[in-house]
């Protein structure tokens, strides 16, 4: 089979070249595109005469899956998987599987950093501080003792939850699923418009589906203390932006801490949240560290092996 790698996603040059050997040694052939392009034309070019290809969050739309007759295998070296026209796949018989659980504690550990920066002002004193600028009378607040939120616990949720519980918060939860581990600890499931009128702060955890698109709107950001900060490194479009940016601009809420937008940053010039007050706004960098990112590489290899030998991929969906 011919497996086709269509982006980097952290493979270093040696790693690549260790791969068409390896490969080569199984029977099959291994080629890896160092760039990244996102354009359909590239992309079919790339990708036509794959059985097997691996690529994260770039989109793969039916105009490039209808070009690649030979597709067998998309392996997503991603969490999310709604970037990739699932219907053509499901009627074309195209299996799909992803990287789960390789960004768990790196996007956990950052919805506590953008808590803290949100309660702190890191990003704002950072910039401040460098034009000759001090404290003033600004007190920031702290996370011990608040009431967070957290919607949607699978496995990002949860790492979520355990670390505000070390922080000291109390921490309360909606999801589809209760998680008897948190419940043991403490965390309390409540109806979702319950949870945001008494949380302090907001955290989302979802994946994006029908069902979760704009959950977040005007309606519940309504339902929200004028003191509570929103925290989002799930999807961009769980929210509402512009419902959220005029909460912002109207003191209905304190803050935002936003990871994930509708769009792959750079933004357009007119998104609605450039103009909002307090918040703090980061390109997309939840998943993005080194360990992660190792980590991805062999869920990702290990997907493509288990189906080259017939075994079951524990990350089929």
């Amino acid at each position: 089979m011919k497996i086709v790698a269509v982006e980097p996603i952290g493979i270093s040059v040696n790693l690549a070249q260790q791969l068409v050997e390896k490969f080569k040694g199984l029977g099959h052939e291994f080629v890896y595109y160092a760039d990244r392009k996102e354009d359909e034309p590239t992309l079919i070019d790339r990708m036509q005469d794959a059985d097997i290809v691996i690529v994260s969050n770039i989109k793969i739309s039916s105009a490039v899956l209808e070009r690649c007759s030979h597709l067998k295998l998309l392996s997503i070296a991603f969490t999310g998987i709604d970037h990739i026209d699932l219907n053509y796949c499901r009627q074309h018989h195209i299996t799909i599987c992803n990287a789960s659980g390789y960004a768990t504690k790196a996007v956990g550990e950052l919805a506590i950093g953008l808590m803290l920066d949100v309660y702190r002002n890191i990003t704002s004193f950072d910039i401040s501080i460098r034009e000759g600028g001090s404290r003033g009378m600004y007190l920031g607040r702290q996370l011990f003792g608040k009431t967070v939120g957290i919607v949607g616990t699978g496995a990002i949720g949860c790492q979520t939850a355990e670390l505000l519980l070390a922080f000291g918060c109390k921490v309360v939860a909606w999801s589809r699923t209760k998680k008897q581990q948190l419940i043991d600890k403490g965390v309390e499931y409540m109806d979702l418009e319950d949870l945001m009128s008494i949380a302090d702060i907001v955290s989302l955890h979802v994946p994006l589906t029908d069902e979760t698109y704009h959950l977040i709107d005007a309606k519940k950001i309504s339902l929200c203390k004028s003191s509570a900060i929103l925290i989002n490194t799930a999807r961009g479009n769980v929210i509402d932006n512009k419902a959220l940016a005029i909460a912002l601009k109207e003191g209905k809420l304190a803050g935002a801490g936003i990871d994930v937008f509708e769009t792959e940053p750079p933004l357009p010039a007119n998104h609605p949240l450039f103009e909002a007050p307090h918040c703090v706004m980061i390109p997309h960098v939840g998943y993005a560290t080194e360990e992660a990112f190792a980590h991805r590489i062999n869920i990702v290899l290990d997907n493509i092996y288990a189906y080259l030998s017939g075994k079951v991929i524990n990350n089929c969906l």
